[in-house]
């Protein structure tokens, strides 16, 4: 596997960190100010849509809005990362992104009085992150070697977790200075991380593979793939209808506007707390990977997700919520942890691009469909029991999941999957592997 440092000696009691490889230090630092631009981003628009519109609804279409071109060019940009350099696109899409904030900027201050437009941008950004989403995923796997792969996940996912504790509160507090500070600090933030993208030197082109499939079959190889793959279609499944349910983000600034009555300082408190707990866990697994029992612990803290998801939503209390919020937050690391690295090192790198599209469609599905469906749900019940049925919705979901997909229940360590090894074991009866 290719990487732009020197391998370093390795023994068999210890082996030097990802943080070694300066590429991977590059990937680390462009994700968190990437996050942390998008996420300062979400609490400014999600703010101004909701003072325009007084409406959970509408809510709930900026959150369907990014979905539609992500849904519609997702599987294309997956090819487009099995057989073009991964490093371009990625800049691109960061490229794209700045362009988006900058149709904020002039909305804003061109005092923009009706959502329509907002929908229009949040389009725009929903194709850049379909062309991003394959080729930055796929790419990760090119910047470390295999062995520390898990660990190079858990390490990005604590620096994009830490991002979005900072990221939301930084927005809120930005926004108190008007929405045209945080988006044109956005745009900026977002072609410095495409410049950096283009600094890395590990070639982001893809291993080549001996012949395939073409034309449309190509296209939808990713499908077939995770179709056939009960480790990749659990996990992805798992992940896509426990946060479509239990996914109370869309409506966090109901809560901290007319529930809680904390103000826009407030509600990047909220968007934060999840990823504090995250943090916290991507930093602990950093350091101690889970070995064993992974799929078990997986399931247990989706399960956990869905519960955190009711206290939040039955809650009065501002410090309740937060320490709820973060219990979420904390419980989702550990599955994001288990589901990424199998999602990876169970695929070949011809195929991660369109595999992580596929994945990319699952994740957005159950973030965007799920702001959406909270979004309708609380016009047509009430905000709080649209979160508490959503929780509950969650529990069902992970027992339906412990039942349909026993080989990801029974995953020890996810580090240790390869396609081979997953090919062979789900081959095994199920007694085999009991």
């Amino acid at each position: 596997m290719a990487t732009s440092d020197p391998a370093p000696a390795y023994t068999e009691d210890r082996e030097p960190s990802v943080l070694h490889y300066r590429d991977y230090r590059l990937f680390l630092a462009t994700s968190f100010f990437s996050a942390l631009a998008a996420q300062a981003q979400t609490v400014a628009v999600g703010w101004q849509i909701y003072a325009i519109t007084h409406s959970p609804f509408a809510l709930g279409l900026a959150g369907l809005m990014p979905f539609v071109p992500i849904a519609c060019f997702l599987l294309p940009a997956g090819t487009l990362a099995d057989h073009m350099d991964r490093r371009l696109l990625s800049a691109l899409a960061y490229a794209l992104n700045s362009a988006v904030s900058a149709v904020f900027l002039m909305l804003t201050l061109g005092g923009a009085s009706s959502a329509a437009p907002f929908y229009g941008a949040l389009l725009m950004l929903g194709l850049a992150r379909a062309l991003g989403w394959p080729a930055r995923q796929s790419f990760l796997p090119l910047l470390v070697p295999q062995g520390q792969f898990a660990q190079a996940i858990s390490w990005s996912s604590a620096c994009f977790q830490t991002a979005t504790i900072v990221g939301p509160a930084l927005g809120g507090l930005l926004y108190l200075l008007g929405p045209a500070v945080v988006y044109g600090l956005c745009s900026f933030t977002m072609v410095a991380v495409a410049a950096a993208t283009l600094a890395i030197r590990t070639s982001g082109r893809p291993q080549p593979s001996a012949g395939g499939p073409a034309g449309f079959r190509r296209l939808v190889a990713g499908v077939e793939y995770v179709w056939s793959n009960p480790l990749l279609l659990g996990g992805m499944a798992l992940d896509f209808f426990a946060v479509l349910l239990g996914g109370a983000t869309a409506l966090l600034p109901v809560y901290a506007r007319d529930i809680l009555r904390i103000g826009p300082g407030g509600l990047g408190l909220l968007r934060a707390a999840p990823a504090l707990g995250a943090a916290c866990v991507g930093v602990t697994l950093g350091h101690a990977p889970i070995r064993e029992k992974s799929g078990r612990k997986m399931f247990a803290c989706v399960a956990l997700f869905g519960a955190a998801t009711v206290v939040f939503g039955l809650s009065r209390n501002f410090l309740l919520s937060l320490g709820a919020l973060i219990v979420l937050g904390a419980s989702d690391m550990v599955s994001v942890y288990v589901r990424g690295t199998i999602a990876q090192l169970a695929t070949p790198d011809d195929m991660r691009g369109r595999v992580s599209a596929v994945n990319g469609i699952f994740i957005s599905g159950s973030n965007e469909l799920g702001e959406f469906e909270s979004g309708v749900t609380a016009a047509w019940l009430g905000t709080v029991a649209a979160v508490v049925i959503g929780g509950i919705g969650t529990l069902i979901v992970v027992a339906a999941g412990w039942w349909l997909f026993p080989a990801l229940r029974d995953v020890e360590d996810p580090g240790e999957v390869t396609p081979e090894i997953s090919a062979r074991r789900l081959k095994q009866p199920a007694q085999a592997r009991s």
